[in-house]
């Protein structure tokens, strides 16, 4: 939980009192690699914040194939908030990269906070816009060649690398993973 304190206190003062009855509003969930924190077709119903592990954003597109939009890594929030805020089916998913474990917010609770603690909504939402800077911000430009697409990868994701399944390294580059293997030899 003291990661959470020192991530929220990058966005404001709280006080101690404050603080606690913000953790105690949290609670502590494992999530498995290949597991669901958000789904497609459902309604997100949590915010979370990662202590530990990679999850990945992603969607289908019109042909069916998997793309991954984003990684999102250990203190980060998490969230499909534009659809947990207007309680609307997500058209995303968010999914364990790796094993997970996370402090989690229900809607009443993360709700509950902004009447109770003044200043939380200035508070929550600096974080709320970095999380959606973070799980919105487009792949590589694929009008890149794939080598240029891998560097900026590694520049910006530098401990995703050895943790995540290749496959979902290449969706995000745009590349086949046989590509993205001859690449990577190539950079060698």
């Amino acid at each position: 939980m003291e990661e959470l304190v020192q991530y929220i206190l990058k966005f404001g003062d709280l006080s101690k009192q404050q603080l606690e009855l913000i953790v105690s509003k949290g609670e502590e969930l494992k999530i498995r690699k290949d597991s669901y924190f958000s789904e497609a077709g459902k309604i997100p119903k949590q915010v979370g914040f990662i202590v530990e592990g990679v999850i990945r954003g992603g969607y289908y597109n019109n042909k069916g194939e998997e793309i991954t939009r984003c990684f999102i890594m250990e203190n980060s929030l998490v969230c499909d908030y534009v659809n947990f805020e207007a309680s609307t089916s997500s058209s995303e998913y968010l999914q364990a990269a790796t094993d997970c474990s996370l402090i989690v917010f229900s809607k009443k609770n993360w709700e509950e906070l902004s009447h109770i603690i003044s200043g939380w909504d200035n508070i929550k939402n600096k974080m709320v816009q970095l999380c959606m800077y973070q799980k919105s911000r487009k792949g590589p430009v694929i009008s890149q060649d794939a080598t240029t697409r891998y560097l900026e990868f590694l520049e910006n994701y530098p401990s995703v690398i050895n943790r995540v399944p290749l496959s979902y390294i290449a969706s995000y580059l745009g590349v086949t993973q046989q590509s993205l293997s001859r690449i990577r030899r190539n950079i060698r």
